[in-house]
């Protein structure tokens, strides 16, 4: 146990003199700065929901998950589209979410999202915001567009939304089980 004690001291001040800090145990959420507010860019008519053809944009909710590499910290965020949230050096901003109706196939949920990373472009430069990534990312493809970022990942968990008559096909699988 005193070597465990005694190798944590001595990586906490091997940290401290290159001007790191020791990895905290959960990545902090803080202010997204004040460059990186603008709204999230319009993805025109077809993005938002037809009258009746499930949940409207802003009532939706995607469920992301971002990884530090560094310290291998993973963190799931919710978020509704049109807002940026601040994890750490990274800001991820949601424009929009889709997902697939229950009877359609191949089932697939998506998500128009933007990675901002606060870095440094060279050693003697100040670390400035840099986008990283802006698209889409597909939960069943993954592969299909990949936040590239040495440091951080950014994946699709979910989009919660609803779809006209699932409540009523629900309701009558459950009733035609009794």
């Amino acid at each position: 146990m005193k070597a465990l004690a005694v190798g944590v001291a001595t990586l906490t001040l091997a940290l401290a003199a290159c001007g790191g800090e020791p990895p905290a145990p959960e990545a902090e959420q803080t202010e997204v700065p004040e460059e990186l507010r603008q709204p999230a860019p319009a993805l025109g008519e077809g993005a938002q929901a037809a009258e009746g053809q499930g949940t409207p944009m802003a009532e939706r909710v995607a469920t992301l998950g971002i990884v530090n590499k560094r310290n291998s910290l993973t963190r799931e965020i919710e978020m509704k589209p049109g807002e940026a949230r601040r994890i750490d050096d990274v800001v991820i901003r949601l424009s929009a979410c889709e997902k697939t109706a229950p009877w359609e196939d191949p089932p697939e949920t998506g998500a128009f999202v933007q990675v901002n990373v606060n870095e440094r472009p060279d050693a003697d430069s100040e670390a400035v915001w840099t986008r990283v990534f802006s698209g889409w990312l597909f939960k069943n493809s993954p592969g299909l567009n990949v936040v590239e970022h040495p440091i951080y990942d950014v994946w699709v968990k979910d989009c919660a939304m609803r779809f006209p008559g699932e409540e009523e096909a629900v309701s009558s699988s459950s009733s035609n089980s009794q």
